[in-house]
C-alpha cells in the first residue's frame, strides 16, 4: 500500500519515520531545509532528502505536504499538544485540502485507525510529521515503535 514515506528530517517524529522506512525497505525521501539544517546539526546524508532553496523550515513542510498523498501528524496527546511547526503542518494540510490524520500517542486511539485512514484515502506517498525530540522528549522512540507496527 505505502510506496514511499517522506518527512522533513528533523529529530523526533520525522527521523523515526525515515528510520522505519529504511528498516522496512520502503523508499523514503522528502524535503529538508537548505544545508540539511536540523536542531541536532546537519541531517545525516543516509537520509535521501532534497534541500530546499532556503533554511526556512516552513518551506520544507509545504513541499512535503504538496508531494504526498496525505500527512500523518503524530502528537503526544490530544487536545492538541503541539508546537509551532506542527501547527503550521495542520494549517497547511487544511488550507490545501489534503488528507491528514492527527494521531494521539497517549493511547486513547486504536492503531488500526491509521490503517483505516490510509486505505480510505488511498495513501501511497505518506508524509509523516510531528514534534521534534527537544519539544517532546521520547517521541522518536514512541513513533518508531508505532510506525513499525503499522507499516511492518
Amino acid at each position: 500500500m505505502i510506496e514511499k514515506i517522506i518527512s522533513g528530517g528533523q529529530t523526533g517524529v520525522d527521523r523515526a519515520a525515515l528510520d522505519v522506512a529504511i528498516e522496512l525497505k520502503i523508499p523514503h525521501g522528502g524535503w529538508c531545509p537548505k544545508e540539511r539544517l536540523s536542531e541536532s546539526g546537519t541531517i545525516p546524508f543516509h537520509y535521501s532528502l532534497q534541500e530546499t532553496e532556503t533554511s526556512d523550515y516552513s518551506e520544507r513542510t509545504k513541499l512535503n505536504i504538496r508531494d504526498s498523498d496525505g500527512t500523518l501528524i503524530i502528537v503526544p496527546k490530544l487536545p492538541v499538544d503541539v508546537t509551532d511547526g506542527t501547527i503550521l503542518t495542520i494549517q497547511e494540510v487544511q488550507d490545501k485540502r489534503k488528507p491528514y490524520y492527527l494521531f494521539d500517542l497517549s493511547g486513547k486511539e486504536d492503531l488500526s485507525s491509521i490503517s483505516v485512514w490510509l486505505k480510505k484515502n488511498n495513501i501511497r506517498i505518506l508524509n509523516v510529521a510531528g514534534p521534534r525530540e527537544s519539544q517532546s522528549p521520547g517521541i522518536y522512540n514512541r513513533c518508531y515503535e508505532l510506525l513499525k507496527k503499522i507499516l511492518g
